[in-house]
């Protein structure tokens, strides 16, 4: 896929010179061959590339390095064609950083009954070659995903697709820049965290920078800048009629984009990938940036509202993650609840700041009072979320780990809110409304979250893996009595392997 196209994984062989060197060759083919086979496939959105067979220790720690010091290289595959002694791959699996899949996979589909001999069996010995090498793996406790299934199999192919996507967002995330403007909202806890752990953990750099800095930069937008993006405006949402030209808030439409291109620019000059705003700290912004957040966030910037440094990171990596696929991502908040019964539903939306990415229908742009701020009327895409599937996800600071929190949700329709123009989404947690709920309290979730209808958990628990953080799932199986054995299980395992 384009969107990936700057990226590749690379496929290494195990073997060993064991069996002669006409074996070599035959491994060799065979590799060439599954190589060129996936990625012929068109189910994978990352190209892989074959780094060719490896049948020593010092081959094994070459490949390895070479690897780390590859920018475009954004993960290894392995597969042991032969019986490869693991012992030869310790220094080279200890200085891989770059994401590992472990495939169990084999050349030929089937066993060849009446032809199969000695010479057969040991050329092709991936069924106890992969459990030599899952010893060694387990031996280092290496993060890592294991694929079983035969190389030709869509299925093992979508799972790799996964964790290419997974190791291609891993990667976006070691460089990701965040800006905030303005600091947490005041006396908020579940949003803060520990910078300095976020970015030796997962990459994520934050920097702070007062709304005035945006200010400046705003003041330097030109009228006609402004006329262009409107005009943008005009063709990709329907208006309403005091936003129209010559309409009442017409000014308001302007402000806003002038607001859009200075926060634009100023990210792109910062190379930031997401940021973060403050109702309570906008001094000389004409109004909540809320127009300008929905389509940074469309554009694949993260956000997240009130300083919430580790929401904007994750929709950034979500977003990354689910590119080219169809259905789309917000930034969303629990708002208000719903209690009806077995229909009760959990109502997600914000001041203004959800993804247009996610509507069901063209978003209407509309100007309206915000009740909050002290600001003037804010520009804003008002449309409800397409009914589906998804996952919600977020990131807490446990203290002395973070805490990845996905819960399966189901988009259920919603019904309109004349009198609560904003963006929304509604919908009912896995397995149902109390225990979802229940769960995620018990979890210490936040009241924001990244939203996905596209990624499944297996994009965020593999992601959890590679950042070596705590996972937690709440989906259709989930009970309380036993969400609340995992969590005590979890504070111990960290304690003990933290010394805390």
């Amino acid at each position: 896929m384009e969107n990936f196209k700057d990226y590749e994984v690379w496929f290494v062989t195990g073997a060993q010179l064991l069996y002669g060197g006409d074996a070599v060759v035959a491994v060799d083919g065979h590799s060439t061959e599954m190589v060129k086979g996936m990625n012929a496939s068109g189910n994978l959105p990352v190209k892989i590339v074959y780094k060719g067979t490896v049948n020593s220790a010092k081959e094994v720690t070459a490949t390895m390095k070479a690897a780390n010091n590859d920018e475009k290289c954004v993960g290894v595959i392995t597969w042991m064609h032969t019986f490869s002694p693991s012992k030869m791959w310790i220094h080279g699996l200890q200085e891989l950083r770059k994401p590992i899949l472990h495939f169990h996979t084999q050349f030929n589909k089937e066993i060849p009954w009446n032809d199969i001999d000695m010479d057969f069996m040991n050329l092709n010995q991936s069924a106890h070659g992969d459990r030599e090498f899952g010893h060694i793996m387990a031996r280092l406790k290496k993060p890592r995903k294991v694929v079983v299934g035969h190389w030709q199999d869509p299925q093992a192919q979508e799972r790799i697709a996964v964790w290419m996507r997974v190791s291609a967002a891993w990667a976006d995330a070691q460089d990701l820049r965040i800006i905030r403007f303005g600091d947490q909202m005041n006396n908020v806890a579940v949003t803060d965290g520990d910078k300095v752990d976020a970015e030796m953990v997962m990459g994520y750099h934050v920097d702070y920078y007062p709304i005035a800095d945006l200010v400046a930069v705003k003041d330097k937008v030109t009228d006609a800048e402004v006329a262009e993006l409107v005009k943008v405006y005009e063709n990709d949402y329907d208006f309403a009629d005091d936003c129209k030209a010559g309409g009442a808030n017409r000014g308001q439409v302007e402000h806003a984009a002038r607001i859009e291109i200075a926060l634009r620019r100023f990210l792109e000059e910062k190379g930031a990938k997401a940021f973060t705003s403050n109702f309570d700290d906008l001094n000389e912004v004409d109004q909540l940036p809320g127009l300008a957040s929905q389509r940074l966030m469309a554009d694949g910037y993260g956000f997240g509202a009130e300083g919430d440094w580790k929401t904007a990171a994750l929709y950034r990596t979500m977003w990354f993650m689910g590119q080219g696929l169809p259905k789309g991502c917000s930034f969303l908040e629990d708002y208000t609840l719903n209690f009806d019964g077995e229909n009760s539903t959990i109502l997600q939306a914000h001041m203004l700041e959800v993804c247009p990415l996610i509507a069901d229908h063209k978003p209407k742009l509309q100007v309206h009072p915000l009740g909050i701020g002290g600001k003037n009327d804010p520009a804003r895409l008002v449309f409800t979320s397409k009914p589906g599937e998804g996952v919600a996800a977020t990131v807490v600071d446990m203290g002395n780990r973070f805490r990845m929190i996905v819960n399966k949700v189901e988009c259920v329709e919603s019904k309109s809110l004349p009198k609560l123009p904003v963006a929304s989404a509604l919908w009912v947690p896995k397995p149902n409304f109390e225990v979802g709920a229940a769960a995620w309290i018990l979890a210490g979730g936040t009241h924001h979250t990244s939203f996905s209808y596209d990624l499944t958990a297996e994009y965020l628990e593999d992601f959890a893996e590679i950042a070596g953080i705590e996972f937690l799932l709440i989906d259709e199986k989930t009970t309380i009595p036993e969400f609340k054995k995992e969590l005590r299980w979890n504070d111990m395992f960290y304690k003990l392997n933290r010394g805390i």
